[in-house]
This record gives structure tokens, C-alpha cells and sequence, in this order.
């Protein structure tokens, strides 16, 4: 291997090496004292309640493990929103696992939180996925109740889903297995079925000091909602557990007996390994942001060997489309070259710019999967569209708006892989957040931000530095350079793939090895929602 393909291997090694630790950090939820605390009470954590439900928890997918990250510091943060979610089997059932971590704030809800639960609840509805809630809250954060509890996308959009999941035939299994307190309380007794652990749950929509301040009674809370009560007097859940096993092993037993699903029938055949070295990508993907490589190289390493079949090859070559097989899946593969291409006509087109040729080969190649009801798998490293007299003048705004169109109106499932750099209106070309993706993943190399970080330094330096000198200061060279470092620094921090993934902007921050999985987890997951509504582009410029 050469020096370059060392460099960059290093790197890419390096930012894996982070990405470990992080999850590391965020796996241990509000501290090892806290989770202390939870085992002496005889309860288990979020993430061993959920894995005590897995058939094989390293098979799993955890959505938004950094949402919260670095946010809420003056109230003492949120790791990972105080809630954990995967996707996995259960019983050799795909389902969607949603818990409380009651070690972060008792659980309680923070607006990232609830951002979290919608997400999981919009997979589950995307999906037909089956929803398993392991519940164990104080309730919303009140501090912030303003952010929380009003609005369309709050709180109050959970129990808005569980019964629109309800109309639409999801299975949703409740255990209550800690504190379940007012609005709260709505979830789990809005799943078909609830679960209560004896003594260590409770449910009620005011505990006991509420209801002695409002009404004067004076009732502990076990009495009040406690698993004897709601059992055996009110009838409101439906099973006692004895303790937290015991509620998981009836969860088991539950999914166990759901009958088959009616399968979208996404085409699959055995798996094969790549035909190349995965584990190559480190060393191929380059160290620097502006640096050209060849993504035909890093579709190698992910695709089933001998699948991939390009389309249009010789056209608009600043995006490669094909079809391929991931896990023995068959997907549309529609990726951004990385590497300076020539036309026919000789005209050289920079890597990572989407040309009028480039859109219009796409647009296509997305209508035809549609059409064949192939999943499309969209690999960004995009740094915008064409500019410029020529491309003005060529029409790349309409040619750039067929293919958004193309992308918006899609019925097939869509999977987004943000690679390198993920710019401007690259990003929703490409299915960014904003259309839909089913689900969304970034490398550890990704960024996302309306332009690069010396772009946007360079614009805010000039905007700043007109305002100063209206002030009257005179900017010296020296002051120029150290507002310029001020600036890109604070850019930098926003373009992260840790500021997105903190903000639900992506589902995950993965281990590029860990892209199959990925791609093959959430077809798995799509094949249960079969496509009933036609492709229709609608209106467009020609």
C-alpha cells in the first residue's frame, strides 16, 4: 500500500477510535453510580432490558444513540435524551425496542426526548414494525416544559401515534417496570397490551403528594398505582410481573405468538461478501475534505460480489447509479464521484458536484427503481450542484429540481449513507433528513452544513468585518486571521457528525464496516410495509 493509503488509513482508524469511546461513554447513561442505585433497587438498566429481549443484541441497530449530546448543560445534560432505542429481533420478529433510561434525570423528558420517541414511533409507522415500550419515566423535565409540551411534534404527538399505530394494525407492548406518572401514563395504557412490575412500578396520573396537595387524601403510591391496584382493582394493565425478568420474559411470549406479516416482497437472494476488502475503505477514503477518490472503489467493499451493474456509465459521471446487492438485497445504488471526470467532449468536471447530466441520469435511474420496486441506497459526498454561467445557463436549476422531485416523490424505501461531505442542496438531492430516508447513517468522517467550513468562514469573515468597520475599528491582518480562526471553529463544531447526530439530524454515526448491517437491517424492517401508492413525478421542467 502506498503512503497515502497509510495516511488516510490512520486517520479514518483514528476517528473510529473516538467514535468507540463516545458510544462507550453514552452506554453508561447518567454514571456507574447511578446505574448502582438502579440495580440495588432489583431493576435492570435500559440497555439490559433491552437486550434481555434480543435474540442477538450485536445483531442490533441503536437509533440516535448521541441525541442530547453536549446539549442542556446548564441542566446538567441528557445522554442519549435519557432513552434507548434499537431495532432487532425478538423472537425471531423484527421489532422496534423503546426504553426509559432512568438514570439519566429519572427518565424524565427533555424536548430531545421526545424528538427521540417520535422518531422511533415514525419508524415503527413507516415500517409496520411492532413497538415495544420498557417504561420507567418522572415524566417531562418541567424546566422546559414550554419546549415539550404544546407544540405538533411534543409530547402530546406520542399518544397521537399509539392510537394512529393502533388504527393501522402495530403491534404495541407495553411493561411498565418503574415510575409512570400523568400524561405519561397515557403510553403504555394506550398499547394493546401493559405489563406492571410488582413494587417496583407504579402508574397514576397524579402521585401521592399531588393528590394530598389537590385533594387533601393522604394514599401511598403503591396503593395509589401500584401493580396490585391497577391488576387486580382498576383493571387498567393487563399483567403483574414479578420483577423485571419476569415482565420481559411475558413481553417474549407476547411477540412470540404474532402472526406472519403481509412482506412489500423486496427482491433477496444468499448474501455474498464484497469482492473486495472491506476493511480497505479506511485507507481509500481520503484524510482531507477536497481530496479526489474514486466512490466506485468504496461501492466495491460494500456490495455483494459480481452484483453491481452501472447505468448510464459514460454519462453524467460526476454520479455513479447502479444496481446491486447488499446482504442479497437488491438495491439502486445512487452515489457522488469523488474523483475529477472527463466528458466526451473533453470538459472537466470537478468530483463531488452534481451537473446538469449528472441530475438528469439520476432522475431517471430513480424513476426506473420505482418502478421495479428496488429499495434506493443514496452514498453522499456532495459538496452542491454546478454553478455558474454555463450551468445557469444549461438549466441546472431544473435539471437539479427533477431530480429533488424524483427523490421527494419516491415510494420505494430509501437509505442514506452520509460518506464525506454532505453540502447545501447536495444534501436534500441526495435524500438528506428532510425526504424521508427510512433511515439515515453517517461515517465518522461526515459533515453536514449548508458549505464548507472555509466557505462559510470566508463568507462570515466578510460580513463581520464590514459591520466592525462601520463601527469604525480598523481590522489589522492579525485581528482579520483571528477572526477568521473564532469563526471557523465555531462552524466547525456545528458541521460535526456528533452536532447532527445530537439533534436526531442522523439515526446513527457508524463504523463504515457496520453499513451493511445497516442497509440490510432497515430493508429487513421495510419488507413489512408493503408499497400501495404509484410513482408519480408530478409536474416538472423539461
Amino acid at each position: 500500500m502506498n503512503l497515502k493509503y497509510n495516511i488516510n488509513e490512520d486517520h479514518n482508524k483514528l476517528l473510529l477510535s473516538q467514535l468507540r469511546k463516545r458510544l462507550q461513554k453514552v452506554s453508561l447513561g447518567g454514571g456507574k453510580k447511578r446505574i448502582a442505585k438502579q440495580h440495588a433497587k432489583g431493576k435492570m438498566t435500559a440497555r439490559e432490558r433491552i437486550d434481555y429481549l434480543l435474540d442477538d443484541p450485536k445483531e442490533a441497530i441503536e437509533i440516535a444513540a448521541f441525541a442530547g449530546e453536549n446539549m442542556y448543560k446548564e441542566h446538567g445534560g441528557c445522554a442519549s435524551a435519557g432513552v434507548v432505542v434499537k431495532i432487532g429481533a425478538v423472537r425471531e420478529k423484527l421489532c422496534i425496542l423503546v426504553a426509559n433510561d432512568a438514570t439519566v434525570k429519572a427518565g424524565a423528558w427533555f424536548p430531545i426526548t421526545a424528538k427521540k420517541n417520535l422518531r422511533a414511533q415514525e419508524i415503527a409507522m413507516e415500517n409496520k414494525l411492532p413497538i415495544i415500550y420498557l417504561v420507567d419515566s418522572a415524566g417531562v423535565y418541567l424546566p422546559m416544559q414550554d419546549e415539550i409540551f404544546p407544540d405538533k411534534e411534543h409530547f402530546g404527538r406520542i399518544f397521537r401515534n399509539n392510537a394512529k399505530m393502533s388504527a393501522m394494525g402495530i403491534t404495541q407492548i407495553s411493561a411498565i417496570m418503574g415510575s409512570c406518572v400523568a400524561g405519561g401514563a397515557y403510553l403504555p395504557i394506550m398499547s394493546d397490551e401493559a405489563i406492571i412490575v410488582d413494587k417496583t412500578a407504579s402508574i397514576f396520573l397524579a402521585g401521592s403528594y399531588l393528590v394530598k396537595a389537590a385533594i387533601g387524601e393522604s394514599i401511598d403510591n403503591e396503593t395509589l398505582g401500584g401493580a396490585t391496584t391497577h391488576c387486580e382493582i382498576s383493571g387498567v394493565t393487563d399483567y403483574k410481573a414479578s420483577n423485571d425478568k419476569d415482565a420481559l420474559d411475558k413481553i417474549k411470549n407476547i411477540v412470540d405468538k404474532i402472526g406472519h406479516f403481509e412482506q412489500a416482497g423486496f427482491n433477496r437472494k444468499e448474501s455474498k461478501a464484497p469482492a473486495k476488502t472491506i476493511e480497505e475503505i479506511y485507507g481509500i477514503l481520503p484524510k482531507k475534505r477536497n481530496e479526489q477518490y474514486d466512490m466506485q472503489e468504496i461501492i466495491d467493499r460494500m456490495v455483494d460480489a459480481d452484483s453491481f451493474e452501472a447505468y448510464k456509465d459514460g454519462y453524467g459521471k460526476t454520479i455513479i447509479c447502479g444496481y446491486a446487492r447488499i446482504d442479497g438485497w437488491a438495491v439502486g445504488i445512487v452515489a457522488n464521484q469523488r474523483k475529477i471526470v472527463k466528458t466526451k467532449k473533453g470538459e472537466m468536471q470537478f468530483g463531488g458536484v452534481i451537473y446538469s447530466d449528472s441530475a438528469d441520469k439520476a432522475t431517471r435511474f430513480i424513476a426506473n427503481c420505482n418502478q421495479k420496486k428496488i429499495p434506493l441506497v443514496f452514498l453522499q459526498d456532495v459538496t452542491g450542484f454546478m454553478v455558474g454561467s454555463k450551468s445557469e445557463h444549461g438549466g441546472i436549476i431544473k435539471d437539479g429540481a427533477k431530480m429533488v422531485n424524483a427523490v421527494s416523490n419516491s415510494v420505494v424505501p430509501k437509505f442514506t449513507v452520509i460518506i464525506g461531505n454532505s453540502y447545501g442542496a447536495g444534501n436534500y438531492a441526495m435524500c438528506g433528513k428532510a425526504y424521508d430516508p427510512r433511515l439515515i447513517v453517517a461515517w465518522p468522517s461526515a459533515e453536514l452544513a449548508v458549505m464548507s467550513g472555509n466557505s462559510a468562514a470566508k463568507v462570515l469573515l466578510q460580513i463581520e468585518k464590514a459591520s466592525l468597520e462601520k463601527q469604525g475599528e480598523t481590522i489589522t491582518e492579525t485581528k482579520e486571521k483571528e477572526l477568521y480562526n473564532k469563526i471557523k471553529l465555531r462552524y466547525d463544531e456545528q458541521v460535526s457528525p456528533y452536532y447532527a447526530a445530537a439533534r436526531i439530524w442522523t439515526d446513527a454515526i457508524i463504523d463504515p464496516l457496520d453499513t451493511r448491517k445497516w442497509i440490510s437491517t432497515g430493508i429487513a424492517a421495510a419488507d413489512h410495509a408493503p408499497i400501495k401508492e404509484p410513482f408519480n413525478l408530478g409536474v416538472i421542467q423539461t
